[in-house]
């Protein structure tokens, strides 16, 4: 299915608000394809676009959009660090990390960095505007390649020096069953399903679950839940 016949598909009547995106890419080339790729869909509107990661730092403090699409390789900041200060400016930033390749380092490094997704640029554009849905409504999204990636580094890792993540609450035995189910890679609505709860009170169980962890999203959870050899 074509980017167009996917948006044509849309359900009919009102609709909400857009998904207010800022693309980050110091390729003037690709930077302007995917903000136009983007905006053709109706419920997506690029708000700014950015070619440095400096400047995609002060526009996502200025304009608080609902994604971020950033790359991680720009001569001024790099996209890792840029990650990072939008971040730490405002813990509830939604930021999909954007390379060439799914690199293990690159994906664990911007995965903990704050970033809720990873893409490769070469996905195709209905795996990035699905990517920005699942950003923007709360929900972690990976490439297949970088899911790979991101799971083998941290499993050989973990085998090789095991680590001890300072925990500032201990789990209660739900959230820890929900935790093996993110580290799973199961959404809130499958957990929901596997445990017999309704998909609000997943959500609340994980929202409890980052917040007791001091971490922004799912992935940085399944992240954990792998080094504690939890899953």
């Amino acid at each position: 299915m074509t980017l167009l016949d996917h948006m044509s598909s849309g359900a009919s009547g009102h609709q909400p608000a857009p998904i207010r995106a800022l693309v980050v890419d110091d390729h003037d080339l690709f930077r302007t394809g995917l903000s136009s790729l983007l905006a053709a869909s109706p419920d997506l509107e690029v708000v700014a676009q950015a070619s440095g990661g400096r400047m995609g730092v002060r526009l996502a403090r200025e304009l608080k959009p609902d994604v971020v699409l950033m790359d991680l390789r720009m001569p001024d900041l790099d996209g890792v660090d840029a990650i990072r200060a939008i971040v730490e400016d405002d813990p509830a930033a939604r930021i999909i990390a954007l390379t060439v390749a799914s690199d293990e380092g690159d994906v664990a490094a911007a995965v903990l960095a704050g970033a809720c997704g990873y893409l490769v640029k070469d996905s195709p554009i209905d795996d990035v505007v699905i990517a920005v849905r699942a950003a923007a409504r709360g929900d972690a999204w990976l490439s297949p390649r970088a899911a790979s990636a991101l799971v083998d580094r941290v499993r050989r890792n973990n085998v090789e020096a095991p680590a001890e993540p300072e925990v500032s609450a201990e789990l209660s035995p739900r959230e820890l069953e929900v935790l093996r189910l993110v580290a799973r890679g199961l959404e809130n609505s499958e957990i929901a399903a596997e445990l017999g709860i309704s998909p609000r009170t997943a959500k609340n169980h994980l929202s409890s679950i980052l917040a007791k962890l001091g971490m922004t999203n799912r992935i940085q959870a399944a992240i954990y839940a792998v080094r504690s050899g939890l899953a």
